[in-house]
Formats: structure tokens, sequence, C-alpha cells
């Protein structure tokens, strides 16, 4: 890879977020336990929590009464998402500072490439080191950045050093980073995979390099030409500046189960399907979809969807869904319903609109 092709990318991560920010609003949530999310005991999920829960055991999308087990002590708070997403935007306000080439993960990471920032002499270690300090001196919160020439890399080193720290891979240590990568840290590969990638004797990155590409491609298919490409330490993927958005989802969480059509409609008709609409009509005024679906999770914790091609937003045809998604109910109680609908691609409503 000649030197005008390196890349220069930064993964930003704020560190615990949520539980940042309600510590540097609130001087009394400091030096304890906290998690913000479900603070329903008995149905509650943790959004996410600060490093002196972690310490328990707490995570992120834990049960919220399996983390008072672990941590009686735990502080648990409702979360403030309006607040979370305007002190997202002022972090993104400091990255624009640096490059117009942002690709938002979420409200609390992003992809930055700052190639051609010319601050700070070009250095990516120092452009990360400054956005990092900015953030401190202007919102009082601690980012961690990873610098690397591909994508995949920036990502498992913004890890590397939290919380508050940055870790660098420069291009002639990728393969070095890479041959030692435990295949967990790999963004993409799950429990599942993972389980699967042990059995087949595969732990670290330089058991994929050495391995057989096309036993590789039999066994994991696409998971297993990526994983091959990025033991080699290739990763082409850009840095996206805007991303079409695909789909608009809500659902419900129940304090207490239900289990009959007659509950799951009522929810449908009064809750579920006006708050879709009014999503709807922010993601896409043309309200223009493809499908409409429904999601269901059992008392059992096992999820279920069903989808059908549909043109238009319609109330009634979630009838005979709900309908056939019962049908793999087989006497258990629902915990959670949610409706979903998936978007025409923009470029397809460009085109009507036009004729």
């Amino acid at each position: 890879m000649s030197s005008e092709n390196i890349r220069k990318i930064i993964h930003v991560d704020m560190d615990c977020f949520y539980a940042a920010v309600e510590m540097r609003d609130n001087p009394t949530y400091r030096n304890r336990p906290l998690a913000v999310g479900g603070h329903e005991k008995q149905r509650g999920v943790i959004s996410t929590c600060n490093y002196e829960a972690r310490q328990f055991g707490v995570r992120s999308a834990m049960a919220t009464a399996k983390a008072l087990q672990l941590c009686p002590k735990l502080l648990v708070v409702p979360g403030r998402m309006q607040v979370y997403k305007e002190v997202s935007q002022q972090i993104r306000a400091i990255f624009a500072r640096y490059t117009d080439l942002i690709e938002p993960l979420s409200l609390d990471e992003a992809f930055l490439d700052v190639t051609h920032c010319q601050k700070h002499k070009g250095s990516a270690t120092l452009i990360a080191e400054a956005i990092r300090n900015d953030i401190w001196k202007e919102l009082n919160l601690t980012a961690s950045a990873g610098i690397a020439p591909v994508k995949f890399l920036a990502k498992v080193a913004s890890d590397m050093n939290k919380p508050n720290g940055q870790y660098v891979i420069p291009p002639d240590k990728v393969q070095y980073e890479v041959d030692k990568l435990p295949l967990e840290k790999i963004p993409g590969v799950g429990k599942v995979s993972l389980e699967k990638l042990h059995q087949a004797g595969f732990y670290v990155g330089e058991d994929i390099k050495n391995s057989d590409y096309r036993q590789l491609l039999l066994k994991f298919g696409r998971l297993g030409a990526s994983l091959w490409n990025k033991s080699h330490g290739v990763d082409n993927r850009e840095v996206v500046v805007e991303r079409e958005r695909k789909s608009v989802g809500v659902e419900r969480t129940f304090s207490q189960n239900i289990a009959t059509y007659d509950e799951c409609w009522q929810v449908i008709e009064d809750k579920l399907f006006p708050e879709l609409e009014m999503r709807l009509e922010k993601a896409s005024p043309e309200k223009a979809i493809i499908k409409q679906g429904i999601k269901l999770k059992f008392a059992d914790f096992q999820q279920t969807t069903i989808e059908h091609i549909h043109p238009e937003l319609d109330l009634d045809d979630f009838k005979q869904l709900l309908r056939d998604i019962l049908k793999r109910q087989n006497g258990r109680e629902i915990r959670l319903l949610g409706l979903s609908v998936m978007l025409k691609p923009e470029e397809q409503v460009k085109q009507l609109s036009f004729f």
C-alpha cells in the first residue's frame, strides 16, 4: 500500500456516555455505582452504567433485577434521551472542526476520516488528542479514541485504553496487531459465530490468516470472507457521511405480560400505531414504504418477527399479521410487542416523485 493510499481513520467512543452525562449534571451521582435505563425493577434493562458499577459485573443490556443482585447499592436513574441527543450534537460540532467525513454509529461513537486534515501537522494521533481535549474542556466528558489506517482496527483500538485514553495502530504495525487479535474483538463476530470459530480451531487473527481460504468460505460463508480480509489487515470500507435510513419501528416492553389477541390489538391500536405513524412522517414525509411487520418477545425471551410486502401504512393490515404471528405463541405469554415498516430506497422515491 503506497503512502498516498493510506487513510487516517479515528474512531471516537464516549466513555459510559449516558451515565457520564448524568454524573456531570448531578454531582451526587459521582463516585458511586450508577446505571441509566431500566428503573422498573421487574422489567427494566440497563442502557449503560459507570465504571464503578462495572466492577460489580453490571453491564449494558442486563436486566435491572440482575444488576441489583450483583450490586445492591446500584443507583438506577431514568434516561434523558433528549439531553443525550443535544450533547451528541455538541460532540458532532467538535468533530466538524477537524473533518467533514464523519460517520456516526450512535449518539456516543463515530468514525472520522482525517486523511486530509492539515491541523496538528496532519498527525491523526495529535488530532485525536485535540478532539478528546476539546470534548473534555467544553463538555466536561471523557472520550476514548482509536487511530488506524482501516475502520475495523480503529474501532478495536478505541477500546484498548478505555476510559479516557487512545491507542494508535500505525500502518507498519497492522499485521502484528491483527495476528494477535482475539476474534471476539473483531466487530461483527457474535457469540454464536465465535463458538463455531473456536470449534474449528480459530482463536486469533493469525489462525484465520494461515487457514485455507476455500475451506473458510465453505464453513463460514460471508463471515469467512470478511474475516479473511481482516486477518490480512484489509478493510476497504469508506467513512460514510450519510446513511440512508432503511426502517422505522416502535415497541413496548410490558410491566406485566399479556397473552391474548385482544390485549395485543389494543396496544397496537392505542399506542404503537399512532407512534409509528408519527415517526414515519418524520423519517419519510411521503410515507413511502415497502413492508410492514410485527415483532414479539415471549416470556421465555424467545423473539419472532413476521412481515409482508405492503406499499402503504395500514392499521387494518396489522390484524392479519397479528393473527399469523400469534400462531407461534404456543401458550407463552408476551413481554414485548413491536411494529415496524421498511422504507423504500430514497432513489426510488425520487424517481417516483419526478414522474
